[in-house]
């Protein structure tokens, strides 16, 4: 899994399925970042496929994290088949959602919206 900084934000960017198998490493990762005080983090599904119900309870964990810690959790760029799943389950609700990383970006923090911008 790609991780990488843009201003104030930090960008996970999973690939492939998450599923039970591959849950552990993403909950890994994404639960210390949303725990820092005022936690500003993009999960990109861009390179996701599937997400299962473990994957969606490793997201809910990282929002309600971030949430506690004064932080944001958004999430961007769902395929098709992802987005129906958020839709389904109603994980639209519980996570945000956005089209793009730089629409997440901008939701998150002008100066990360303009590092993306010009860089």
């Amino acid at each position: 899994m790609d991780q990488r900084s843009i201003a104030d934000v930090t960008v996970l960017s999973p690939t492939g399925r998450i599923d039970l198998d591959t849950t552990p490493p993403l909950q890994d990762c994404l639960l210390p970042l949303t725990q820092v005080a005022s936690a500003k983090v993009v999960v990109d599904f861009a390179g996701v496929s599937y997400i299962s119900s473990s994957g969606l309870r490793a997201l809910m964990l990282g929002a309600k994290a971030a949430r506690a810690a004064q932080g944001r959790l958004v999430v961007c760029c769902l395929n098709p088949a992802v987005a129906e799943i958020f839709r389904i389950s109603r994980f639209h609700l519980v996570v945000e959602v956005q089209n793009d990383l730089a629409a997440a970006l901008a939701a998150l923090s002008s100066s990360a919206a303009a590092a993306y911008r010009h860089g």
